[in-house]
C-alpha cells in the first residue's frame, strides 16, 4: 500500500530542545528590545483610547480657543467663551459616540 506522504511520519512530535531554543530567542529578542528602547506596538483598544481623548480635549480646547478669540475681538468677554466651549465638548462627546458605534458596528 501507498502512504499520503512518503518516508514521513503523520504529525511530527514537540522535541523540548527546540522548545527551549524558541523560549531562549523570544527572551533574547525582548531584552534587546528594550536595550533598543523599542515598545511593543499599540493594540486596538489603546490606539482608540487615544483617539477618544485626543477627540474630546480636541474639541474642548478648540472651542475655548475660539470662544477667547472671538469675545477679544468683540468684546463681549464671557459670551462666546461659556457658549463655545459647551458646543466643543458637546461636539467631542458626538464624535466619541458616533466612533464608539462605529466600532460596535464592525464587531458585528
Amino acid at each position: 500500500m501507498v502512504e499520503d506522504s512518503p518516508g514521513q511520519d503523520g504529525k511530527p512530535s514537540s522535541d523540548a530542545r527546540f522548545d527551549s531554543l524558541e523560549k531562549r530567542v523570544a527572551e533574547a529578542q525582548r531584552k534587546e528590545a528594550i536595550r533598543l528602547g523599542q515598545k511593543p506596538p499599540a493594540d486596538a483598544n489603546e490606539q482608540l483610547g487615544n483617539r477618544v481623548l485626543a477627540t474630546l480635549i480636541g474639541g474642548l480646547l478648540g472651542g475655548t480657543l475660539i470662544g477667547w478669540a472671538l469675545d477679544r475681538l468683540l468684546g463681549t468677554w464671557p459670551m462666546f467663551f461659556i457658549a463655545l466651549m459647551v458646543l466643543g465638548t458637546a461636539s467631542g462627546f458626538w464624535s466619541i459616540i458616533k466612533m464608539s458605534n462605529a466600532n460596535a458596528k464592525k464587531d458585528r
